[in-house]
């Protein structure tokens, strides 16, 4: 049953409604690839978020660090992974880009000394008919970001 009181939803009813967030995606490269990578990213001064990890085998890089009771307030981007706990790796591309944008929680006196807080989950979508090693990476991760 809808809710009546909710606002309606954006143009394209899309995570691209809200103001700022860019989502980008890269597919692995290769001919048995059948995973890729999808990236959040926050604008500027990144975004407030939180995170509800459930199932019996979760697949996530720092989420712990979206607790409120820690020092991070704002996230600089999301990565969504396929490759199961390989595929986290595609958050290290995401960092990396960011860093080389200055962006991330500032740790030293340079503009370039910062800290990327990209938290990410995967999924198992490994033996689906696939090359079982074409999986995401920090390649992939970049390109999504990228994208």
């Amino acid at each position: 049953m809808p809710d009546d009181d909710a606002p309606p939803p954006g143009p394209l009813d899309a995570l691209t409604d809200v103001r700022g967030l860019r989502v980008g995606h890269a597919q692995v490269p290769g001919d048995g690839a059948l995973s890729g990578t999808t990236v959040v990213l926050a604008p500027e001064g990144g975004a407030v978020a939180a995170v509800d990890v459930r199932g019996g085998g979760p697949g996530t890089r720092e989420t712990d660090a979206l607790d409120p009771r820690n020092l991070v307030q704002r996230i600089d981007a999301v990565v969504l992974t396929g490759g199961s706990a390989y595929g986290l790796d595609a958050a290290s591309g995401v960092a990396s880009w960011l860093e080389e944008q200055g962006r991330g929680v500032p740790v030293g006196p340079g503009p370039g000394q910062v800290v990327p807080v990209v938290p990410a989950a995967c999924l198992f979508d490994l033996g689906r008919g696939g090359d079982w090693r074409a999986r995401p990476d920090a390649s992939t991760g970049r390109a999504a970001v990228e994208a």
